[in-house]
C-alpha cells in the first residue's frame, strides 16, 4: 500500500496495490501494521455506509473533542470528490481544505484525522461511500460547517443548480464562527 503526503499535515491518501486478472481484482483495503508504520495507530470502532446520487453534498461535518473522529474513506462504487477542513488551532493550514476524486476504479483512500471537517459530492449517477471511525457517533457532539461557506469557496465539482444538499447542513454556521476546540498538535 502506497501513502502520500498532502500540503496539509497528517492528511494522508492510501493507494493500495490492486492485482488484477480474468476473474476481477483483489486488493488489501486496511491494513493497522501498514498503517502503524504510516504513523497513524487508530483502532477503529464504527464503520459507516452511505448511498447517494449525483448531486448530494454531505458535509461538512466533525465532531467536537473529547468526541472527535479520525476517518478512512473510501468508495465502493461510483465516484464522489472528498472534502477534509483543516479546524486545529495553531495549524499552518488552519481553514486550508484538500479535495480528492475518489472512485471505484481509482480505490484511493482518504485518511482524515482528528481536527478536521469532512463531507464530500457526489459525482457520478450513484455513489457507495464506506468510512472507518475510531470513536463512536455521539450526537451532542457534533458540528459542522456550511458547506457553501464563500470563505472556503470549496469547488464541489458539482453542476450549478445541481446540488443537493440537506436543510441540517445548510443550516450550518460558516467556517469562523463554527463550534469547535481543535488544536494543532504538530
Amino acid at each position: 500500500m502506497l501513502v502520500k503526503k498532502t500540503e496539509i499535515p497528517g492528511l494522508l491518501i492510501f493507494e493500495p496495490k490492486v492485482m488484477e486478472d480474468s476473474r476481477g481484482y483483489f486488493f488489501e483495503s486496511y491494513n493497522k501494521e501498514k498503517m502503524s508504520s504510516a504513523g497513524i495507530s487508530v483502532e477503529y470502532v464504527q464503520d459507516n455506509q452511505s448511498k447517494s446520487q449525483y448531486g448530494v453534498i454531505r458535509g461538512l461535518h466533525y465532531q467536537r473533542n473529547p468526541y472527535a473522529q479520525s476517518k478512512l474513506v473510501r468508495v465502493l462504487d461510483g465516484k464522489i470528490y472528498d472534502v477534509a477542513v483543516d479546524m486545529r488551532k495553531g495549524s499552518p493550514t488552519y481553514g486550508k481544505w484538500f479535495g480528492l476524486e475518489l472512485n471505484s476504479d481509482n480505490k484511493l483512500q482518504l485518511y482524515i484525522p482528528k481536527g478536521f471537517a469532512h463531507g464530500f459530492s457526489v459525482l457520478s449517477e450513484t455513489a457507495i461511500v464506506l468510512y472507518k471511525c475510531d470513536v463512536l457517533y455521539h450526537p451532542s457532539s457534533e458540528g459542522g460547517v456550511q458547506c457553501m461557506d464563500p470563505a472556503l469557496n470549496i469547488d464541489w465539482k458539482i453542476e450549478a443548480g445541481k446540488e443537493i444538499i440537506s436543510p441540517k447542513d445548510l443550516k450550518q454556521p460558516v467556517f469562523e464562527k463554527a463550534d469547535h476546540n481543535f488544536s494543532f498538535e504538530g
